[in-house]
């Protein structure tokens, strides 16, 4: 509870700092991030679950505005087998207003009564903020308990730490191969590194595009994904 209670004050002082607006959709810089983050999760995706996903049971843990949701509801996926689950309201509340009918929305950690597992279980730049090795176990655990045999976990996250940026804790893959044991998993760098990027993404992304592919070390993020 601690570490939830730092994670709500985080995001409260960043967002009455104004650093809320990098993320704003009309952001050319958060275009770009958004453009280059769904076409790894697409990815990803077909070469886990498959292409189709309408009969998958899917919970996106620390959900924020439900964007992924939405985006897995575009790409097939039926409403009522989705679960979303945050820990800050004002986020949920905004995901339940932006989202279709169906959606379930839980307010916390993944202590809901669920009897069937799920196809996938994903997060989103959720372990970076959590400090404590502690409870980064213990979410992972709770993660891999709510995925079937078969399923998959996929997680969108830090491969470095920010310099300017106490708060987030970059995640390796050794601690994900510890936490998720399997013997198929896939593994994708991608996205230019957010102060870099911000510097060079205008209205053209060809100079982004182009360091991304030509030096991998600037990389700054990644989907993996493994399998129960």
């Amino acid at each position: 509870m601690n570490e939830m209670s730092q994670i709500r004050d985080v995001y409260s002082v960043r967002d009455k700092n104004g650093k809320r607006k990098l993320y704003e959709w009309h952001n050319s810089c958060a275009r770009y991030q958004t453009a280059i983050k769904e076409r790894m999760l697409a990815i990803a995706l077909k070469n886990s679950i498959g292409g189709d996903i309408s009969a998958s049971r899917i919970l996106d843990v620390g959900c924020g505005k439900g964007g992924f949701i939405r985006r897995l509801i575009e790409w097939g996926a039926q409403p009522e087998n989705l679960i979303g689950t945050e820990y800050l309201e004002d986020r949920l509340c905004d995901a339940s207003k932006m989202s279709p009918n169906g959606v379930h929305w839980h307010l916390g950690g993944l202590d809901f009564d669920n009897e069937v597992a799920f196809d996938l279980v994903s997060a989103h730049t959720v372990f970076s903020s959590i400090m404590s090795d502690e409870d980064r176990a213990s979410l992972a655990n709770e993660m891999w308990k709510k995925v079937k045999p078969g399923g998959w976990i996929m997680i969108f996250d830090f491969r470095y730490n920010n310099p300017s940026n106490s708060n987030v804790k970059k995640l390796t893959k050794k601690e994900m191969m510890k936490w998720w044991p399997s013997n198929q998993s896939f593994y994708q760098s991608g996205l230019l590194a957010p102060p870099l990027s911000r510097r060079l993404v205008g209205n053209n992304y060809f100079v982004a595009e182009f360091l991304t592919l030509l030096l991998p070390f600037l990389r700054s993020h990644f989907v993996y994904m493994a399998r129960k």
